[in-house]
């Protein structure tokens, strides 16, 4: 079986025994992990509810990606800067994809005050923000009858240049 699941802001087409390096995930390596984001699941050519499909993997190990080198220059300006970058990721060994409960994402409150109080966080209406006025209708107005522009000034002929005095012939 086959799923196609997202971490990290990227998707990534699995299946079980697949190794995939992904970003950081926390946690250690030998712990196990579950890919909670499944986009699409199948067997073969037919294609499985996604939603009830779960992919459980083993973190191999944190590690680092390779360099990647950033490098600015602006010609005949004598301006360059030379930076690098290696992003962290997570080495994965996809140990099972299969159907299976998906876990809750929040535990049931353990007595009565808990869930009440949880209750009325939930029911708490939101703050509304003030109704803005409508603008005054002078501005309005004033907007309306708002002069023409005048055509730019005309600009002056050039001047011609004086004759030389110190022309000999």
């Amino acid at each position: 079986m086959f799923a196609v699941v997202r971490t990290g802001g990227k998707q990534y087409r699995v299946a079980a025994g697949d190794k995939i390096a992904v970003e950081k995930l926390a946690g250690e390596a030998g712990d196990t992990v579950t890919l909670g984001d499944v986009l699409l699941a199948g067997e073969g050519d037919s294609v499985a509810d996604a939603s009830k499909v779960t992919v459980s993997a083993e973190i191999i190990a944190q590690a680092k990606s390779e360099k990647i080198v950033v490098f600015k220059k602006k010609r005949r300006h004598n301006y360059r800067r030379k930076a690098g970058h290696r992003q962290h990721m997570t080495l994965l060994r996809i140990t099972d994809v299969g159907e299976g409960k998906k876990a809750a994402a929040k535990k049931a409150p353990a007595n009565k005050a808990e869930a009440a109080d949880t209750a009325t966080e939930a029911k708490a209406p939101a703050k509304k923000p003030a109704a803005k006025k409508a603008a005054p209708a002078k501005k309005a107005a004033t907007a309306a009858k708002a002069p023409a522009k005048k055509a730019p000034a005309k600009k002056a002929p050039a001047k011609k240049a004086a004759p030389k005095a110190d022309e000999k012939k």
